[in-house]
């Protein structure tokens, strides 16, 4: 997470209880995510916004080489408590440099639903191209544009911060209403090549444990989710 948006306390307790297996984490962005990532073996990567570590566990049991970066000292220790000493783990504001790294240092990147609440998006992203490899990878999973229109209402063109209400009702996080347009294009004109896109729908087995949000999640989408890549031949 950025500065602003950091998960500090009980609300990062929160996080890290919700990421572990709610069906939007665990039954739906996360298995197209890591779909996505494909085979990861012997791969050195990045985990942008790692927040609980439950990314970077599953990439450190496909045999990847992990670093993980967050903006939030409590979702790092619940990624501490859960991968020990296999990752790197950074606290780290995404809305600043990735100063920490050089150039062409990972094969691949994860970005899991952190990318609508970064204000200097493109920065990030051109960061993000600098230190993958030239022909390096990047997952990132963002909130469908459709889900926030349903859900803030107005016009699907509005592209406005706003706060949104989490199941507690004490817990709000602010992000950014994104339409696929300007989204497609922030990826593009970063650099990026666009291998796949696709649209999350949850995991069959959600139907036995929650038969309520695997009705509404194979219904209406929730979230986002591209495969791109830096350019083989970029420098």
């Amino acid at each position: 997470m950025t500065s602003d948006n950091a998960y500090h306390g009980d609300v990062g307790d929160y996080f890290a209880r919700l990421a572990g297996d709610s069906p939007y984490n665990a039954f739906t962005d996360r298995p197209a995510m890591l779909e996505l990532a494909g085979e990861v073996a012997g791969l050195r990567l990045l985990d942008v916004g790692c927040g609980a570590g439950n990314y970077a566990a599953e990439l450190l049991d496909r045999g990847a080489r992990v670093m993980g970066i967050d903006g939030s000292a409590t979702l790092l220790g619940h990624a501490r408590d859960r991968v020990g000493d296999r990752a790197e783990l950074r606290l780290h504001d995404l809305d600043t440099p990735l100063d920490f790294a050089a150039d062409a240092a990972f094969d691949g990147a994860v970005c899991a639903l952190v990318y609508h609440h970064i204000r200097e998006r493109a920065r990030l992203l051109a960061e993000l191209r600098r230190v993958l490899r030239p022909g390096g990878w990047l997952v990132l999973s963002t909130s469908h544009p459709t889900s926030d229109w349903r859900h803030h209402g107005g016009s699907y063109y509005d592209e406005s911060w706003v706060d949104f209400r989490l199941p507690d009702p004490s817990i709000t996080v602010h992000l950014q209403r994104l339409t696929l347009e300007t989204l497609v294009n922030e990826w593009l004109s970063a650099g990026f090549t666009l291998e796949r896109l696709v649209e999350p729908r949850p995991l069959p087995r959600l139907r036995e444990i929650d038969a309520d949000r695997y009705e509404r999640l194979t219904r209406e989408p929730s979230f986002l989710a591209v495969r791109l890549r830096r350019p083989p031949g970029d420098s």
